[in-house]
């Protein structure tokens, strides 16, 4: 995940409140669960040490109903300045987390984050088409707008006899301008940073759509199901998107994995262990953090023994969890951050791919 959008966090000089906890409200007594477990927050928080009013911002933002279906859970990172951040998952966490610490404690909502990616998916026909922004595989739109939809002039000649060839040709042309008008929709998504879209519904309408986007940096999937119902396809749809996302991030997991595996044999452009990738962010050279964040979280980095490492307005002089210098390193440095188990990372606990090599 790109981490460029929490670097903000770090220009507060800390301690941090990080709360990740379940807030699903999917039966009769969720309300009442949501404050048992803000109220439980909020006395491990003070427990801990953090001030009443950082323990009473995180509890009251975590009872405050956010509207969105079920499974869901909420991140809160909160200091003395109020609350910096305030973030969904549509998953459920069964551990809660509420952690006082010098530094923002995100490993495991950054491993949440890994599995999950917004799409865009247009269901288009030769009538138009629906586009909606959505994550991972939930069937409720963050945005959705309608594309197209124009047919008058289609039905202004029979379609047989002499008027035939031009009824045709007036339905190629409004095929197309719907189809560009998706695309529209499509792209205003992909240049707001949507990574992955999918394409569903009549065959001849998503091959024009996906024809016209073969130039976007976007990864751009046909699926081979889907209409535009009334249900916006059914369980045959949504079970056709799931698919294609589990196969999509699975891709890039084993990309990542791949491209580690290749520099590990070859010793170049990567470094192994919290230390060595430590020293990496010091000169600048990670582009992509790998860490198991279970096995990272276990282990302790001393800012003091690398020097230059950038922890923004953060002050740490005691060793802390490694996992949250080097996330805050990762962020503040504009590097990526993905998650994989030890085995992937040769027995190390953390790896990183660099942007070049010392040696190089």
């Amino acid at each position: 995940m790109q981490t460029a959008h929490i670097a903000h966090l770090y220009d507060d000089p800390g301690p941090f409140a990080s709360v990740l906890v379940d807030v699903s409200r999917d039966h009769e007594d969720a309300a009442h669960e949501v404050e048992l477990r803000a109220r439980e927050v909020r006395e491990q928080l003070s427990e801990q040490g953090a001030p009443d009013q950082v323990a009473v911002a995180v509890a009251d933002r975590l009872v405050t109903n956010p509207h969105q279906p079920a499974p869901l859970s909420r991140l809160v990172v909160a200091t003395e300045r109020g609350v910096l951040l305030d973030e969904t998952m549509h998953e459920r966490t069964s551990r809660p987390q509420a952690v006082w610490a010098p530094l923002p404690d995100l490993h495991r909502w950054i491993a949440a984050q890994d599995g999950s990616l917004p799409f865009v998916l247009a269901v288009v026909d030769h009538e138009g088409g629906d586009v909606g922004l959505f994550r991972s595989e939930l069937a409720n739109a963050d945005e959705q707008a309608a594309a197209g939809g124009g047919t008058e002039a289609a039905h202004e000649e029979d379609a047989s006899g002499r008027s035939h060839q031009r009824y045709q040709n007036v339905t190629e042309t409004i095929w197309h301008r719907n189809a560009e008008a998706v695309v529209d929709q499509v792209l205003s998504h992909v240049r707001a940073g949507v990574e992955t879209v999918l394409i569903a519904g009549e065959p001849r309408s998503r091959s024009d759509v996906e024809t016209m986007l073969e130039s976007t940096p976007a990864d751009v999937v046909q699926l081979e199901t889907g209409s535009r119902a009334a249900d916006g396809g059914g369980e045959a749809l949504w079970g056709a998107v799931h698919d294609a996302l589990v196969a999509t991030v699975a891709g890039r997991r084993l990309q990542v994995a791949h491209e580690l595996r290749d520099r590990l044999g070859t010793g170049r452009s990567v470094a192994t262990g919290v230390a060595d990738v430590a020293d990496a962010f010091v000169r600048g050279q990670v582009e992509t953090l790998v860490f198991d964040p279970d096995a990272t979280a276990e282990q302790t980095l001393s800012p003091t023994e690398h020097p230059g490492l950038a922890l923004g307005a953060v002050d740490v002089a005691e060793p802390v969890r490694a996992d949250l210098a080097l996330v805050a390193a990762a962020a503040l440095t504009g590097a990526d951050a993905t998650v994989a188990g030890t085995e992937a990372l040769g027995g190390a606990s953390t790896a990183a791919l660099l942007r070049w090599d010392q040696s190089g």
